[in-house]
């Protein structure tokens, strides 16, 4: 007997050691588990697009409604940022937002932070603009780390921000109605979250190059539904950037991806945010509506219709669909 239970032993122990010591709970996305991403500074990683029992435990807790820091900008304070937390009053009533101005909400990328490039580039043009308030939303603790943690954490992020902007409107009767949210990469994929996660209509969102890889079988990505005006450039489509339409209105310049004067994919990838600053300073970026996106990407457009692209405000009276305009290679971009 004793004999038999030393035997079964071994066999068991056997089979335990022939498992893997650290299988795979999920799967970010279909195909090759190790996949080139590109991070807020330019670089890019290979990253695991697997999920394992390890990760759950090397992966530090993310905690948004208490990390995430709302960075305050106005025409009074063009430079120096009023950092604000979720339920911090105090800091609020003394700062310089004003619930009578419009609301520019943006957010950054992957292992990006506050003085994440898209920032430092849309910032200074919004404020150029408009008299409005502008937050940097600083979710560095949640974008930090892996791409797979990133993008769980794209959720989780989204769904703060949209109580701190709850938390915001009952406080000073801000209106859901004039918010402007904007985001790029995988910034361009929380602002969706964000929307669908405040109380009442979100007046617009302005979504760059939003991210592909780790959405290609999400169902909770960006959606038109996200707001009253939901609009989206593509700039680098099937690689860094989503390539199928996923707003009211999707503008593909150039075909959305190659942009002239790139020299690489990350270089398209980036030229959203620089097309959009321009367009809200400027103006200028007309496409003309396509039969699909697949003809937006071809180029093949000779529609009547025409459409603005980018700008701080909602469109009123668009036709919603897939549109292709051209850009410069260098600034000004646009051709208009």
């Amino acid at each position: 007997m004793a004999r038999l239970t030393f035997v079964c032993f071994v066999a068991v122990f056997g089979i335990a050691a022939a498992l893997p010591w650290n299988p795979v709970i999920s799967k970010l996305e279909p195909g090759l588990r190790y996949q080139y991403v590109r991070a807020s500074d330019g670089v890019p990683r290979l990253e695991d697009m697997w999920r394992t029992v390890g990760d759950l435990r090397d992966e530090p807790e993310y905690r948004p409604d208490v990390e995430n820091v709302y960075h305050l900008f106005t025409r009074e304070n063009p430079t120096v940022s009023q950092p604000l937390l979720l339920g911090s009053v105090n800091a609020l009533r003394e700062s310089n937002f004003d619930a009578s101005r419009k609301t520019v909400v943006l957010v950054h990328g992957f292992q990006g932070d506050v003085v994440d490039p898209s920032n430092l580039v849309i910032l200074p043009a919004v404020l150029q603009a408009a008299d409005v308030n502008v937050f940097l939303v600083d979710w560095s603790a949640g974008a930090a780390g892996s791409y797979r943690s990133a993008v769980a954490n794209v959720f989780a992020s989204g769904e703060s921000v949209g109580r701190f902007l709850n938390w915001l409107s009952a406080e000073t009767g801000a209106s859901a109605a004039d918010l402007t949210l904007v985001g790029h990469s995988l910034g361009g994929q929380q602002v969706g979250v964000i929307g669908r996660s405040v109380d009442g209509d979100v007046g617009h969102i302005a979504s760059l190059d939003p991210a592909y890889p780790g959405f290609v079988r999400n169902t909770e990505r960006l959606k038109p539904t996200d707001a009253l005006y939901t609009e989206v450039i593509h700039t680098d489509v099937g690689l860094r950037g989503y390539p199928e339409p996923l707003g009211d209105v999707d503008f593909y310049p150039n075909g959305g991806n190659k942009m002239p004067g790139c020299p690489g994919a990350e270089c398209s990838h980036d030229r959203a945010y620089f097309y959009y600053a321009e367009s809200v300073v400027s103006g200028g970026f007309t496409g003309t509506l396509c039969r699909s996106h697949i003809f937006a990407i071809s180029g093949q457009c000779d529609s009547d219709v025409t459409l603005d692209m980018g700008g701080l405000d909602a469109k009123i009276g668009f036709t919603p669909g897939s549109y292709y305009l051209e850009t410069n290679a260098g600034q000004p971009f646009s051709k208009n």
